[in-house]
């Protein structure tokens, strides 16, 4: 059994930067890929970043050119750097690890807030 835990939330003001970490219990090459969700209020659960174990990555649009994630094999990390945060960005951000079979795997959530 996988455990995700993330880090990195807290309060910033809209054009600041955030980075959040996701440590997994094991080995993270295990995985095809690793990836990061986030959750408004009221909204359903979306899609923000993915990293491939090759190192490939995609982007929602609406984060393109803002955020970057990448991952650390040695430390079995994968982080999302968000910069020019927005209000909209505001959400529980999850971490998420894809096995070749089997379940995917899900942090508990990091509140991520951008107000002034």
């Amino acid at each position: 059994q996988v455990q995700l835990v993330e880090s990195g939330g807290g309060l910033v003001q809209p054009g600041g930067s955030l980075r959040l970490s996701c440590a997994a219990s094991g080995s993270i090459l295990s995985f095809n890929a690793m990836g990061w969700y986030r959750q408004a209020p009221g909204k359903q659960r979306e899609f923000v970043a993915i990293i491939t174990s090759g190192g490939s990555t995609n982007y929602v649009a609406s984060v393109k050119g803002r955020f970057a994630i990448s991952r650390d094999n040695a430390k079995n990390t994968v982080d999302l750097q968000m910069n020019s945060l927005k209000p909209e960005d505001t959400a529980v951000y999850y971490c998420n690890a894809v096995p070749p079979i089997g379940k995917t795997y899900w942090g508990q959530g990091t509140q991520v807030t951008v107000s002034s």
